[in-house]
């Protein structure tokens, strides 16, 4: 009789033991469980949230007149890509291209650019009020801005402070270029020169004001 209890008193404290072992476990870390592991996991990062690139240490502000942009009307306004393109050439920008997108840009600006072009691209997006830059894959040092629907010209260009000497201050939340998976650049396929004046699928462009932010 006492043999027999003797085996049930330790069958017994071995089941708390390997209980209080595995308990353990889970407390620490070392052993998961699959329904704590999915209450507690971080959320994914909010679908279209897209971070501007950082500008690479000690990358300054470009002399305007080594900034060749192609410039893209993306609010189906009548001659903006013309007029926003005659702003910039008034301050010392080379444009190579105006045309209209074949898409359509809420806000202020779309700015894209290579990694050869992030100083030039910020140097650009500093006449504006709230560009959005975006990274893609191209070799060159060219810049393409897109106009859109919220474009009312130009911030005023005594309101403008860069200064070559000065790098850029990488703005918060940017991600480091290495870590951008690149979109590949536009082709020429994706606009076509600005429809003419007689053209009334477009409204007219009204005169450009210098944005006052």
């Amino acid at each position: 009789m006492h043999e027999r209890q003797a085996v049930i008193f330790g069958v017994l404290l071995a089941a708390l033991a390997v209980a209080g072992l595995g308990a353990a476990a889970v407390y620490t870390g070392t052993l998961g469980v699959p329904s704590l592991s999915r209450g507690f996991s971080s959320p994914a990062p909010a679908a279209g949230v897209t971070a501007p690139p950082c500008p690479p240490e000690g990358a300054a502000p470009v002399p305007y007149a080594q900034v060749t942009v192609n410039v893209f009307n993306g609010a189906k306004v009548l001659g903006l890509a013309a007029q926003t393109a005659t702003a910039l050439t008034s301050r010392g920008f080379v444009v190579a291209t105006t045309a209209n997108s074949s898409e359509t840009v809420t806000g202020t600006a779309r700015i894209r650019f290579g990694a050869a072009g992030v100083a030039a691209a910020y140097t650009l997006a500093a006449q504006l009020s709230a560009a959005v830059l975006v990274l893609d894959a191209r070799a060159d040092a060219t810049v393409d801005i897109t106009v859109g629907t919220g474009y009312t010209g130009l911030i005023a260009a005594d309101a403008i402070t860069l200064d070559p000497a000065v790098p850029f201050a990488a703005p918060t939340g940017c991600v480091p270029i290495s870590q951008i998976t690149l979109p590949p650049p536009p082709t020429a396929t994706g606009a076509a020169t600005e429809a003419p004046p007689q053209d009334g699928a477009e409204t007219p462009a009204p005169p450009a004001t210098p944005a006052t932010g």
